[in-house]
């Protein structure tokens, strides 16, 4: 299997991955930009039956996205890291090479999906994944929904679902209501996220919102039909048809953890002021290297593109990178897990969706290593993603590094992987 060679390989089509391409196809370079997905935009862009492409897409879209130095392969999986800056992709289903001088990660972030108990029943999504799917073309129109969890998002995914005609019963918020009203003030350092935060709460509606709250369970006889609320007050129950429930965000650094990048304590990928990560030639931008917002996602994908180009950068866009940065902290700060977030379940709680492993199973074990030996727990196809971000939040326990194939991918795929293996290692001696 021949690989199609690339100056620059960006994984990634959203925010941080599409400024990046742009900035480095401008340039000249031959750019590769691989994405999951089967449209570029990522998840805060997500196209779809529901969703237009938004202004910022459609520029990229006619400006950027018709250049013949860019190759743009969506619905493309990277099943493996070869040696020798190669790089396995399942393709439209069937596998494919590639060469790259320079690698830019822009991988985005993953939602903080905690367990509770009845979270496993039909009708119960992450905030996140619930508007995704919206903006697929999930009908809601009519249901009764409960938006809960942490952050901005929230409010964003509760507007996505009342927009298109549901019932939003309430916005459950961990985060104690100073902290909240806090960092609203704080917002005028920043006024577009202001007018943001203004117009949302408008829309869902101030007297929706409950700080200070978290989901404890979900009750339905097959389906979903209620959630029970902890307050500082005491439990409250909603009925609803739905609750979309995320704890925020966290970075996506499976790529980078099998290619060996270091990351850092929040699980983020350590890069320097170039956005240079710890191996020569290899990048990264965006939520991959610390949860901060698209506009903050945009401009590290300029400067990682800069610097893999060897071009400098701009001083006004490092001016930018630093104002993104300090509201990426205050955000931070603001909806910072609390106790009850963190508390753990009842022990016979699923927390292993694939294996259906408990808790109680996992909680027995020391560590992680032991846990996955001795129940399966993270053995499924998602290899950990959820399980194992709350295993290290309850537990303390280091983050889960995913093995190759990084996504289940066709046995054809598998089979090219030793090909191309061999072929790599042959051409590199």
């Amino acid at each position: 299997m021949t690989a199609d060679r690339f100056d620059i390989a960006v994984i990634g089509a959203g925010p941080a991955g599409l400024e990046a391409a742009r900035v480095a196809v401008e340039a000249g370079a031959r750019v590769a930009l691989i994405d999951d997905n089967p449209r570029p935009g990522g998840q805060i862009w997500r196209q779809g039956p529901n969703a237009a492409p938004s202004a910022s897409l459609r520029d990229w879209l006619r400006a950027t996205g018709p250049s013949t130095n860019l190759d743009v392969m969506n619905a493309t999986k990277v099943a493996a890291a070869l040696d020798d800056k190669h790089l396995l992709l399942e393709r439209d289903g069937a596998p494919a090479l590639i060469a790259y001088s320079k690698l830019l990660l822009a991988t985005g972030a993953r939602e903080r999906v905690l367990p509770f108990e009845g979270w496993t029943l039909p009708g119960v999504t992450g905030a996140g994944g619930l508007q995704a799917l919206v903006k697929g073309g999930m009908p809601v129109r009519g249901e009764r929904i409960v938006v809960a969890g942490s952050g901005p998002l929230l409010l964003a995914v509760a507007d996505t679902a009342q927009r298109h005609g549901a019932d939003v019963r309430a916005v459950i918020e961990q985060a104690p209501l100073a902290r909240v009203a806090s960092f609203v003030a704080s917002l005028s350092a920043t006024p577009s996220k202001l007018a943001q935060a203004v117009s949302l709460a408008r829309a869902v509606g101030v007297s929706r919102y409950r700080a200070g709250s978290v989901v404890v369970k979900a009750h339905g006889a097959g389906r979903m039909e209620a959630v029970t609320v902890r307050t500082r007050s005491g439990d409250k129950t909603i009925e609803a048809d739905r609750v979309a429930c995320g704890y925020g965000l966290v970075p996506n650094a499976t790529l980078a953890l099998a290619l060996g990048c270091v990351i850092d304590g929040n699980g983020a990928i350590s890069v320097d002021e170039h956005q240079r990560t710890s191996l020569p030639d290899v990048f990264a931008a965006g939520e991959c290297t610390g949860i901060g917002g698209m506009e903050l996602a945009r401009v590290e994908g300029a400067c990682a593109a800069l610097a893999a180009l060897g071009a400098p950068v701009d001083a006004r866009l490092v001016q930018q990178r630093s104002r993104w940065r300090a509201f990426a902290a205050r955000v931070d700060r603001a909806f910072a897990l609390g106790p009850a977030a963190r508390a753990l379940p009842p022990a016979s709680t699923t927390m292993c969706r694939c294996e259906d492993v408990s808790i109680g199973e996992v909680a027995a074990h020391a560590n992680w290593r032991d846990a996955k030996l001795l129940t399966r727990c993270g053995m499924g196809p998602c290899q950990g993603r959820i399980c194992g971000e709350a295993a290290a939040l309850y537990f303390g326990w280091p983050r889960v590094v995913a093995r190759e194939p990084f996504a289940p991918v066709r046995i054809e795929t598998l089979l090219a992987a030793c090909d191309a293996t061999g072929e790599v290692q042959s051409s590199g001696r």
